[in-house]
């Protein structure tokens, strides 16, 4: 069983051996989307991993 990536915010790193909820889809669309986009999310709830998959993914 994969354990839950608490603290860690590496992508590459969750990605090897951890539980990682992908939301690759979700990533193109606000990469394609015309305008800029403001992600507002609260403390430790994975804005570090996010930047980390877009820059993985470009």
């Amino acid at each position: 069983m994969k354990k839950l990536p608490v603290g860690i915010a590496d992508f590459a790193t969750i990605r090897k051996g951890g539980y990682y909820a992908d939301k690759t889809k979700l990533l193109y669309k606000i990469i394609q989307w015309p305008v800029p986009y403001f992600l507002s999310r609260p403390r430790r709830f994975g804005k570090t991993v996010l930047v980390d998959s877009l820059e993985y993914l470009l």
